[in-house]
C-alpha cells in the first residue's frame, strides 16, 4: 500500500511544458542544427579528399604499371666464327675490334632462320625484321661474346628487348592508326609481330631491369631504369642524415634548454621559421653559388645534392625537435635537478631520451620531404646522367656524377617518346613506395617509443 501511494499515477507524471529542460527552445535547435551541419561539412570534406586521393592513386598506378612489364623477343642466334673471330684464336683484343655493327648481320640472319623454321609469311627484309628489336640488342650480343668467347661457333638462344613501339603495341599504347606517320615502325612489322606472338617468340613479363637498371639514351627508352638514380638518392639521404640530424638536434637543444631568452634568440627563432617556408629552388641557387661556383665541388655529385638538401631539411628538424623537447613535462627536469643532477645531465639523461620519438619522427619526415625534392637538384645539374654501372665505393658514390629519383622522373617526363612518359609514371610509383615506407617507419617508431603522461 505504501508503494502504491508513493508511485505517481500517470496523471501525476511531469509534463514537459514551457521552460522545461526536456523541451528544446528555438536557440538550442538552431545550435544543434549548426553542429550537425558542421559535422556533415567535415564528413563531406573527408569524403572529397579521399575521392581525390583515390583518383590520383588510380591514375598513377594505371599509367605507371606498364613500366614494370617489358616485351622480350626470343631468337636463336648463330655466332659465326667468320664474323666474330676471323683468326680463330679467341684473343679478347681481337674480339673487341668487332663493333656492334659487326653483330647486326647476325641478328638479321637469325630472323631469316626464324621465319624459315616457323613457316612465317612476311615480305619484310631482314633489316626490317630485326628492326623490332631494341637498338641495344647488338651491344647485348657483343657483351655476351666478350664475356664467354667459347660460345663462338655455336647457336645460342637470346631474349632481347623489343623496341619501344613493339612494346607499346603489346601494351595498347601504340595502334595501327597511331603509327600512320611513324618512321620507326610500319604496319607490316606489326603483322610480323603478331605472327611471332602466335609462335611464342614474343612475350611480355615483369621487367626487373626497370628497378635495377640505369637511364638510357633517347634511342633506347625500353632499356631505361631507375636503379642508378635510386643509388644516387640513397647517397644523398646518407649525407642529409649524417649532417642534418646532429646539427639540427644540437641547435634545438641549445635553443630550447640553454639559450637565454633575449632578442638575439628571438631573431634566430624567427629566421628558422622563415627558412622552413623558403621555396626549395632558393636552396638550389644557394648550393650552386656556394658549393659549386665558390667551393668547386663536383657538379651533379650526390655530395652536393646532399649538402643542399641538408640546408633545406635543417629548419624542419629543428622545429620538430624543439616541439618534442617542449612536450616533456617540466616535472622531469625538476625531479632530475632535485636529486642533484646538473643541467646538462637532466637534459641528456632524462629529457632527450623522452623526446627521442618525436625527434625520430621529425627527422624521418624531413628526409622524406628531401627525397621528393626536384628543383634544387636541377640547379646543381643532377638531371638524368646516363650511368651504366652503380658506384663501386662510397667515395665514388658521393663524388661521381649521378641523378636522383625526382630528377630522373622529371627528365623522363620531358622526353618525346611515350615510353619515357610511361617510365616517368613508373618512377613516381617507386618514389611513392619510398615515401610511404619512410612515413610508416616514422609512425611505428613514434608508437613504439611514445610515452603518455
Amino acid at each position: 500500500m505504501t508503494d502504491a501511494m508513493s508511485s505517481p499515477t500517470p496523471a501525476e507524471q511531469p509534463v514537459p511544458g514551457k521552460g522545461s529542460l526536456l523541451t528544446q527552445d528555438g536557440r538550442t535547435r538552431k545550435r544543434n542544427a549548426a553542429e550537425a551541419r558542421f559535422k556533415g561539412y567535415g564528413i563531406g570534406a573527408i569524403c572529397i579528399g579521399m575521392l581525390m586521393l583515390t583518383i590520383l592513386v588510380f591514375n598513377i598506378v594505371s599509367r605507371g604499371a606498364g613500366a614494370f612489364q617489358q616485351t622480350f623477343v626470343t631468337v636463336d642466334v648463330t655466332l659465326l666464327e667468320a664474323k666474330l673471330d676471323k683468326k680463330g684464336n679467341r684473343d679478347p683484343a681481337d674480339l673487341r675490334k668487332v663493333s656492334t655493327f659487326g653483330y647486326a648481320p647476325l641478328l638479321r640472319t637469325a630472323f631469316e632462320d626464324k621465319v624459315t623454321a616457323e613457316g612465317l609469311a612476311t615480305e619484310l627484309s631482314a633489316k626490317k625484321m630485326a628492326g623490332i628489336l631494341s637498338a641495344g640488342a647488338p651491344a647485348q650480343l657483343r657483351d655476351f661474346v666478350l664475356a664467354d668467347p667459347t660460345q663462338i661457333g655455336s647457336t645460342v638462344t637470346f631474349e632481347f628487348l623489343a623496341s619501344s613501339r613493339v612494346d607499346g603495341y603489346l601494351k595498347g599504347r601504340v595502334s595501327r592508326d597511331s603509327i600512320a606517320n611513324d618512321k620507326k615502325i610500319s604496319p607490316e612489322q606489326l603483322d610480323f609481330v603478331d605472327q611471332l606472338i602466335a609462335a611464342g617468340a614474343i612475350q611480355k613479363r615483369f621487367n626487373l631491369a626497370f628497378i635495377t637498371g640505369a637511364d638510357s639514351s633517347d634511342a633506347r627508352p625500353e632499356a631505361a631504369g631507375m636503379g642508378v638514380s635510386m643509388v644516387g638518392s640513397l647517397f644523398m639521404m646518407l649525407v642529409v642524415l649524417a649532417l642534418a640530424l646532429p646539427i639540427g638536434v644540437a641547435a634545438s637543444i641549445y635553443l630550447e634548454e640553454f639559450a637565454p631568452k633575449n632578442w638575439v634568440t628571438d631573431i634566430i627563432e624567427v629566421n628558422i621559421s622563415n627558412l622552413a617556408a623558403v621555396p626549395s629552388i632558393v636552396f638550389g641557387i644557394l648550393g650552386l653559388a656556394v658549393f659549386i661556383n665558390y667551393m668547386h665541388l663536383p657538379t651533379s655529385a650526390p655530395l652536393v645534392g646532399g649538402l643542399v638538401l641538408t640546408l633545406m631539411t635543417l629548419p624542419t628538424i629543428i622545429i620538430s625537435t624543439r616541439a618534442s623537447l617542449k612536450a616533456v613535462p617540466p616535472s622531469i627536469r625538476d625531479a632530475a635537478l632535485g636529486v642533484g643532477a646538473s643541467k646538462m645531465q637532466s637534459v641528456f639523461h632524462h629529457v632527450l631520451p623522452l623526446a627521442a620519438p618525436g625527434i625520430l619522427t621529425g627527422t624521418i619526415i624531413g628526409l622524406a620531404q628531401a627525397l621528393g625534392e626536384t628543383a634544387p637538384l636541377l640547379l646543381i645539374g643532377m638531371v638524368g646522367f646516363i650511368a651504366s654501372n652503380p658506384p663501386d665505393s662510397i667515395a665514388s658514390g658521393l663524388l661521381d656524377p649521378n641523378s636522383a629519383m625526382p630528377a630522373q622522373i622529371y627528365e623522363w617526363a620531358k622526353r618525346a617518346d611515350p615510353a619515357f612518359y610511361e617510365r616517368a609514371w613508373g618512377g613516381i610509383i617507386i618514389l611513392l613506395v619510398f615515401l610511404i615506407t619512410m612515413n610508416t617507419i616514422a609512425v611505428i617508431l613514434r608508437r613504439r617509443f611514445e610515452r603518455r603522461w
